[in-house]
């Protein structure tokens, strides 16, 4: 249905019990990495707990409207654990979430990707498991 690249940017080391500052001081680092991966004409779809919650036709529709408009190149960010960095938020052109619970973004990857493959199904009117 499409190409898709995984463009993974590593964790930054960081200590058991840091402060808040340390916190942020992490998530920029890791937010800076993540940035640097993203062109300049990238549509940003950032993952998080409080985007908004889709069905999957819904993603279908929001992609392929999105589609539509010419956009083609679509970067779906998942944070490390301590959530992404307010710069990252800001260049998102659109945050997802896919519940309010937390899970590992190993797992998240897994689960966006099964997403993404069904919203290609839907729009091509394909059968799919409901």
């Amino acid at each position: 249905y499409t190409k898709i690249d995984i463009i993974e940017v590593p964790d930054e080391k960081a200590p058991e019990n840091m402060s808040d500052k340390e916190i942020e001081q992490v998530k920029e680092k890791e937010g800076q990495r993540i940035l640097a991966k993203i062109k300049p004409q990238s549509t940003v779809i950032t993952l998080e707990i409080q985007g908004k919650m889709l069905s999957s036709e819904g993603l279908a529709q929001e992609l392929n409207q999105r589609m539509t408009q010419g956009q083609s190149d679509f970067v779906f960010v998942i944070g490390g654990s301590n959530g992404l960095h307010k710069d990252v938020l800001q260049r998102s052109n659109y945050a997802l979430s896919f519940s309010k619970m937390t899970f590992p973004h190993q797992m998240m990857r897994v689960v966006l990707i099964e997403q993404v493959y069904r919203a290609f199904k839907i729009m091509r009117g394909e059968a799919y498991h409901k």
